[in-house]
């Protein structure tokens, strides 16, 4: 993904990401959806469509059992088998199914067809690290997944990918009360998110950055995320919570 600077199609396929409209986004795609890039490409639109908005399942799997059916090679099975961990992973965490088992499946049968080197290897690890945290409770283990990623991603020129990882490195530098690395981390995924206009995740990223931060600046940076959540009609759903106002104590 060039994240706006590729050909005609991949930069308007980015605008429409990036501004939480992934239905248009895959719409796209559809006519070259026998390619086994773009098959996978717009199963994983829909499905960053169920986290961000709880909805469109069906509609993901079935782009999902699509792009699963043109793989050719180990590395495009690979992708597909961890955009299908990915799934799993959404679904499990917001309650839809658990399907915990059939995301760390999935996500192994990915490790072993996903080369080392690859730039999907950053991506794995990454949500590898998600279902440690999340779903496993082990942030030992989501850290180092983490650190793994972040070092592919680095390697690879991920830009996005990189906002993801500096995010939840310092999700786990603040439970463990190391402010000033939290800070740096969330500040790090903010400014990245900014630059490549991915304006859907740059709510969370602000109202990240709030939790790490004292006031009047935790305030202000809550009361921009929650401008950008309405002005996105709110979206990710998830976010209402955290934009929540907090008692005074």
């Amino acid at each position: 993904m060039a994240y706006g600077r590729g050909t005609p199609l991949e930069t308007a396929v980015w605008r429409l990401r990036s501004r939480g409209c992934w239905t248009d986004a895959a719409e796209l795609l559809a006519p070259r959806a026998t390619e086994p890039a773009a098959a996978l490409e717009r199963a994983a639109l829909l499905i960053e469509r169920c986290l961000y908005t709880e909805q469109g399942w069906g509609d993901a799997e079935e782009a999902l059992r699509a792009a699963e059916a043109v793989a050719r090679t180990d590395e495009e099975r690979g992708a597909a088998a961890c955009e299908r961990g990915y799934l799993a992973y959404a679904s499990t965490l917001l309650g839809v199914r658990d399907r915990v088992d059939e995301a760390r499946a999935a996500l192994g049968r990915a490790a072993a067809l996903v080369p080392p080197d690859s730039a999907g290897r950053a991506l794995l690890d990454f949500r590898r690290g998600l279902i440690a945290q999340n779903l496993g409770e082990s942030p030992q283990a989501a850290r180092a997944a983490y650190r793994r990623a972040h070092a592919g991603a680095t390697a690879h020129g991920d830009s996005l990918l990189l906002s993801f990882t500096w995010r939840h490195l310092a999700g786990l530098a603040l439970r463990e009360g190391e402010l000033a690395e939290a800070r740096h981390g969330f500040a790090e995924s903010l400014r990245i998110r900014e630059e490549l206009g991915y304006l859907v995740g740059t709510a969370p990223a602000l109202a990240s950055l709030a939790e790490a931060e004292t006031e009047p600046e935790a305030g202000r940076l809550r009361a921009e995320a929650e401008r950008l959540f309405r002005l996105l009609g709110g979206v990710p759903t998830w976010l209402a919570a955290q934009l929540t106002p907090r008692p005074a104590i």
